[in-house]
């Protein structure tokens, strides 16, 4: 039975040293355009930032009188506020997304699914150059998330 557990080790230990990784020639177009989402997804953030932070209703309108707004306004205007800094909030995580991919171009593991450590499909990689997992592991991650919820 050890001899099994030893003979088990070792393909393990074959299997994630002899795992294929994708050459720098093949990851230098996924980091330029990684790079570009992330140049663009930053002006995105900076821009709803300064406009959802940048001043009350009553000054964004151009209406400096001293009336009152109504109640209404002020709802109005928290809600697409609050809306505006959501959006902001989910470009950011996919900022995060994209800094976690190029770290992995970085390190060599760029297109290497973590969960069964085979190479992911360049199609997946174009549409997606963030993707972390192979499509296989991540319906089987989204499935396993929608069983819980």
């Amino acid at each position: 039975m050890a001899t099994r557990k030893k003979a088990a080790t070792k393909k393990k230990i074959t299997k994630k040293t002899t795992r294929k990784k994708m050459t720098k020639q093949k990851t230098k177009p996924f980091k330029k355009k990684l790079l570009e989402m992330k140049e663009q997804l930053l002006k995105k953030i900076s821009s709803i930032e300064k406009d959802a932070l940048g001043g009350s209703q009553k000054e964004a309108s151009g209406d400096l009188s001293s009336y009152t707004l109504h109640m209404a306004d002020l709802a109005t205007d928290t809600y697409d506020r609050e809306f505006s800094m959501n959006i902001a909030t989910e470009e950011q995580k996919l900022v995060y997304e994209i800094d976690d991919a190029l770290r992995r171009i970085k390190e060599g593991e760029y297109g290497i699914c973590p969960t069964c450590e085979k190479l992911i499909a360049q199609k997946r990689l174009k549409a997606i150059p963030y993707a972390k997992l192979c499509i296989n592991c991540q319906k089987d991650e989204e499935a396993t998330k929608g069983s819980k919820g």
